[in-house]
């Protein structure tokens, strides 16, 4: 292989953006320092008149903020240049494209209506072999959009050379999951639905909207967080074992989990809840009420909390409820996936107490992980009396921050864990009935008070698990 096949040039388009400063040049960073990426050239563009030194400025103040000061990571800040272009423009892009060494990564660090914009823009740039796209989600603003950018994406480059990237499948504690699935004996026969009663997938963040009301006003809940992650933790959680860690098994395997999802009883209006905070105090900061925030449109009734539950209607798991729920500006921030196991056909007479299900609890998050096992056993004093106990451990933070996951898999020229284009569509075709049942306000938006634990009154699941154990009880 000469040095020129060798060499790999990453082209970030938004190359001035709060995305590329806070989140992929420190997951560079991370990479370079892993020995990911020898040689590479970074090339930053956007709409900003800067300088090259103006752009390894911005480089190596990133770089040495996430603490990746080493030798790599300065050569690379050194070598960096910045190119003034219009993405939306083919003739700057094939200019842009031109300055690149080796084979080009185009980093889309764009809004998506911008990224649909270069994407037309960049069918007329006749672009080197083995160039890679990388999009950031939400891919598409619905199912017919999300299918007609695959389209177009096709006629640029193939699909293993797509990079539609999802940093939740960055987490090393999401990663881990392969591990404890499909790697013990004795948690993966428990998986499915002769022993779980219902799952929970959780992201309930203190944050409130930093800054990213103009976009976030436009998505709400529903799309930036179910849609756009919380959908893909659940394809890793139910997948059937892969024979291997490739990208065909993989993102086979969570396709296919995805075609089997529904709305649960798809029933939009009694499965799913939405909310949004009003002024309220979170970890000592005060909120403003959010239909108060700049940028906001009150009118447009988005939700900052989002509930819904859904059914993966395959052989493993049909008839259990999974709750998926994201919210903002909550006073219990929790971040974790829930497996509660049914409970046992009978207890021994004479044993009291049990009152609570066996769990298993999977953290999620930027950090480290905790997995945890809640357990029934008898208690200390009264051996008649089953109490519940934890049993815990950590997983331990990965080697890569999750934006160094992600790009790892782009240099590497390896998609397993980016969002295959059919499984993009299918996350929206899950969502489009309840975003139609909350565009009709069929469902009720509710309120909460900013630093609260939600809405009052809001019960567990939706119902869905009741749903369950009343089927049960017919069918006995």
């Amino acid at each position: 292989m000469s040095d020129t096949d060798r060499k790999q040039t990453l082209i970030i388009l938004g190359a001035s953006g709060d995305l590329t400063a806070r989140l992929l040049l420190p997951g560079l960073g991370s990479a370079l320092e892993q020995g990911l990426a020898d040689g590479l050239l970074l090339i930053g563009s956007g709409t900003s008149d800067w300088s090259d030194e103006d752009w390894q400025g911005r480089v190596r103040g990133a770089f040495d903020g996430a603490g990746h000061d080493g030798d790599v990571c300065r050569a690379v800040a050194e070598r960096a240049t910045y190119v003034q272009a219009d993405a939306t423009d083919s003739e700057d892009l094939a200019s842009l494209v031109g300055e690149a060494e080796g084979s080009p990564i185009i980093y889309f660090a764009l809004s998506p209506a911008i990224t649909e914009k270069v994407c037309q823009a960049l069918t007329e740039v006749d672009l080197p072999e083995g160039t890679r796209l990388v999009l950031e989600k939400p891919f598409g603003n619905d199912q017919e959009s999300a299918a007609e950018l695959n389209d177009l994406l096709a006629t640029m480059v193939p699909e293993d050379r797509i990079h539609r990237v999802d940093h939740f499948l960055g987490f090393s504690t999401v990663l881990n999951v392969i591990g404890l699935r499909f790697a013990s004996r004795l948690i993966e026969p428990l998986l499915n639905r002769d022993h779980v009663e219902e799952v929970e997938i959780v992201w309930d963040e203190s944050l409130g909207l930093e800054g990213r009301a103009g976009y976030y006003d436009q998505a709400g809940a529903l799309v930036d967080m179910i849609q756009s992650h919380l959908l893909q933790v659940l394809s890793i959680l139910t997948m059937e074992p892969p024979s291997a860690l490739n990208p065909t098994e993989v993102r086979d395997g969570t396709a296919r989990v995805l075609r089997a999802t529904r709305i649960w009883n798809e029933d939009p209006e009694g499965s799913t809840r939405r909310a949004r905070y009003t002024a309220g105090e979170v970890d000592g900061e005060t909120l403003p009420d959010y239909a108060a925030e700049d940028d906001v449109d009150p009118d447009r009734h988005t939700e900052t909390l989002a509930e819904i539950v859904v059914e993966v209607n395959d052989w493993r798991w049909r008839g259990v409820p999974f709750r998926l729920r994201s919210g903002k500006a909550l006073g219990s921030p929790r971040k974790e996936a829930v497996f509660t196991f049914l409970p046992t056909p009978r207890l021994p007479d004479g044993l009291k107490g049990c009152d609570s299900p066996d769990r298993l609890r999977i953290g999620l998050g930027f950090d480290e992980g905790q997995l945890s096992l809640d357990l029934n056993v008898n208690g200390p004093g009264d051996p008649e009396r089953i109490d519940s106990v934890t049993l815990d451990t950590s997983f331990g933070a990965g080697d890569l921050s999750e934006y160094g996951e992600v790009l790892k898999g782009v240099l590497q020229d390896d998609p397993t864990f980016s969002v295959r284009g059919d499984a993009a569509v299918e996350c929206w075709r899950i969502i489009a009935p309840v975003r139609q049942a909350w565009a009709e306000d069929r469902v009720p938006l509710d309120e909460y008070e900013a630093g609260s634990t939600g809405p009052p009154g809001w019960p567990d699941g939706a119902g869905a698990a009741d749903d369950r154990k009343s089927a049960a009880a017919e069918d006995s």
